[in-house]
């Protein structure tokens, strides 16, 4: 009887730790294949061939994101190997108010892409920006959960992530532009 009672207090515990590291921070060098898909229902993923800045936030951090989005070096503007993705933390909503939120983030988008059009134009990148902007609205904490938080948070995070979906480097604030641009070399 004592053996059986052990069995399960290292089962339950075992599952118990084992469940919580899977929602600790993610390590760098560590792959990562992640699976989002955006406003626009685009599935995007960490391994595909592209080296992709996450940035993860919450409504009231919007400002950083844009803040990243701007120290985004030049040469990955229009570059089909290099893409940005802002998650955005909306937690639980009902349907209705999801729907909202996913046209104001749509939207959002399509004002952000005409403040980045000039850029492109000052390279001399024929194409829309807005082809190159994704947002994944997260309502139900899974893409959250994904990058090692819990769905409720409210942090800000940044990561990248390499060409195969290794993590090369994350903070918790705005990196500067030589920061960034050293990592997605």
């Amino acid at each position: 009887m004592r053996l059986r009672a052990l069995q399960f207090f290292f089962s339950i515990g075992f599952f118990f730790f084992g469940a919580c590291a899977l929602l600790g921070d993610l390590s760098l060098g560590q792959i990562y294949v992640l699976r989002f898909v955006d406003v626009d229902g685009h599935t995007l993923l960490t391994a595909d061939g592209h080296v992709t800045v996450v940035v993860l936030t919450a409504q009231s951090n919007i400002d950083q994101a844009r803040a990243v989005g701007d120290r985004v070096p030049d040469y990955c503007l229009g570059n089909p190997t290099y893409r940005m993705l802002t998650v955005l933390n909306f937690k639980n909503h009902s349907r209705p108010v999801r729907m909202i939120l996913t046209a104001l983030t749509r939207r959002r988008l399509d004002a952000e892409a005409k403040r980045l059009q000039p850029r492109y134009d000052a390279k001399k990148l024929a194409r829309d920006a807005r082809r190159d902007i994704f947002a994944v609205a997260d309502f139900d904490g899974t893409a959250t959960s994904q990058l090692g938080l819990q769905p409720d948070s409210s942090a800000f995070r940044v990561f990248v992530f390499g060409r195969s979906g290794e993590l090369l480097r994350q903070w918790d604030d705005v990196p500067s532009a030589a920061e960034l641009a050293t990592v997605v070399k």
